[in-house]
């Protein structure tokens, strides 16, 4: 007798998900976005976020597209839940360099989480981060089992310049 197929549960931006039971797995599409999936290995509830840039500007301050919201409100969540702090554990995914030349938002994410969870005092077991790839991510939140497959590298076409038609002396009319 075969398994039944785990209950998928996407994590879309800007979002945290939570679960403590065994057929749940949290999944998600990552590229300088961060993941953090943390989990009690004892109480078996654990929760996965996905997050877009450290912290907020002006305005939308409490949206959990920022990572200090985002971390902030899942593990206020877990604790809810019945997770304990001292014995909570970390995996961190994401953070990719998706647009050469431009800021590297992936890297402040990377180290927001990295940042945000020591000073939370919850250890970090594995993480998969940087490079310039996007990655598929599933996490098992009662188990802490995660699962990263990295997506083909995505090339952006160079600037195409506009051609200019030869001047034959036509008239184009608008």
């Amino acid at each position: 007798m075969t398994a039944p197929p785990p209950n998928l549960i996407h994590v879309l931006q800007g979002e945290y998900r939570l679960s403590n039971r065994p057929g749940d797995m949290l999944s998600t599409l990552l590229g300088s976005c961060v993941a953090a999936c943390v989990y009690d290995p004892v109480t078996g509830v654990g929760g996965m976020n996905h997050f877009l840039l450290p912290d907020g500007g002006l305005g939308d301050k409490a949206s959990l597209r920022y990572g200090v919201n985002s971390m902030e409100q899942m593990i206020n969540a877990l604790l809810k839940s019945g997770a304990d702090r001292r014995r909570m554990e970390a995996k961190i995914f994401g953070g990719g360099r998706m647009l050469p030349g431009l800021r590297n938002i992936g890297q402040d994410n990377i180290e927001f989480a990295r940042w945000f969870l020591n000073g939370e005092s919850i250890r970090i077991t594995s993480e998969n981060v940087g490079g310039t790839q996007g990655r598929k991510l599933r996490f098992w939140p009662v188990t802490g089992q995660a699962q990263v497959q990295l997506m083909q590298p995505h090339e952006a076409p160079p600037p195409q310049r506009p051609r200019l038609a030869a001047d034959d002396g036509a008239v184009e009319l608008f």
